[in-house]
């Protein structure tokens, strides 16, 4: 499975000044919140516990509420845990369990050719609010969606989180079912977004029933792998 590299700046990188990629900068806390998630559903390491006290500071100023709440569990457990060991957590969790799958376009399209253009349409949003992938990043996982709206870009990124909502129901569900502190940090994304509406719900129940389509096809361009860094 394809991984995000780094929760550094310059994953998600700033594009044309003057492009609109600020419009929504006037939410401070949603911002807070989705950049936080950024760097917590990245690949732990060094770099993670380096930026331990800057997180814990910037939830620290967050509204109490849920999504400060389910920040501050998942810190609480960073602290808690050696960082070999939740290391080993998040590969068993993200990479080798598909109802756990980080990448939003996997729960409505499966591996098909239709999921091939939904990703282009992740990519063509990025584009439009300024903003580039990393180089080998495919621009649906929940954390690279994050870390666009935590960027500035708010509007187009809740727009693709609120497009996806479903499967982001869906990944939660499978998390907590597993019993992963990883819930907590997607429960937080939920916190930011409005309250469930019933064709969501409904969507949401259809997936984890049945789960994403299963033709192995169609994503050639957009295969990319490599190794934790």
């Amino acid at each position: 499975m394809i991984r995000r590299h780094a929760p550094a700046p310059e994953d998600v990188r700033e594009g044309h000044p003057g492009d609109g990629a600020y419009q929504d900068a006037g939410q401070p806390d949603l911002r807070t919140v989705h950049l936080v998630a950024s760097v917590l559903l990245d690949y732990p390491d060094e770099r993670l516990h380096e930026a331990r006290p800057v997180l814990a500071r910037a939830v620290s100023r967050l509204p109490a509420g849920d999504a400060a709440r389910h920040l501050t569990a998942f810190l609480d457990h960073l602290d808690a845990t050696p960082l070999p060991e939740l290391a080993e957590h998040y590969v068993a969790i993200f990479d080798l369990k598909r109802r756990c799958c980080p990448y939003l376009t996997y729960y409505t399209y499966g591996d098909t050719r239709r999921r091939g253009m939904a990703l282009l349409r992740f990519k063509h949003a990025y584009r439009a609010a300024g903003f580039e992938p990393a180089a080998g990043e495919l621009p649906d996982h929940l954390a690279v969606v994050c870390e666009l709206s935590g960027r500035g870009a708010t509007r187009e990124a809740g727009r693709l989180l609120h497009e996806h909502r479903a499967g982001i129901e869906v990944l939660h569900h499978a998390l907590t079912a597993e019993g992963s502190p990883y819930a907590h940090v997607v429960a937080a994304v939920l916190a930011t977004l409005p309250p469930l509406g019933v064709r969501e719900r409904a969507a949401a129940l259809r997936l984890a029933a049945q789960g994403p389509p299963a033709e192995e096809v169609g994503l050639e361009p957009f295969a990319v792998t490599g190794d934790h860094r």
